[in-house]
């Protein structure tokens, strides 16, 4: 699995699913922001499948 997502797309994807499943715990919202984790585990593992057919990279191109 090779990283596709830079450094700036992978803070906000962390802060947008850490934001998403804080207001679902305070109830802010309903039970749809438990849908956060996925840009949360797509920001720490640094991969986003949803990239993949397009051919899409955030990254620096490794060398």
């Amino acid at each position: 699995m090779k990283t596709n997502v830079g450094s700036l797309d992978r803070a906000l994807r962390i802060l947008v699913g850490l934001g998403l499943i804080a207001a679902t715990l305070f109830g802010l919202i309903g039970p749809w922001g438990w849908l956060g984790l996925i840009p949360l585990a797509t920001g720490i593992f640094r991969f986003c499948p949803a990239y993949l057919p397009f051919g899409l990279r955030t990254c620096a191109i490794e060398k």
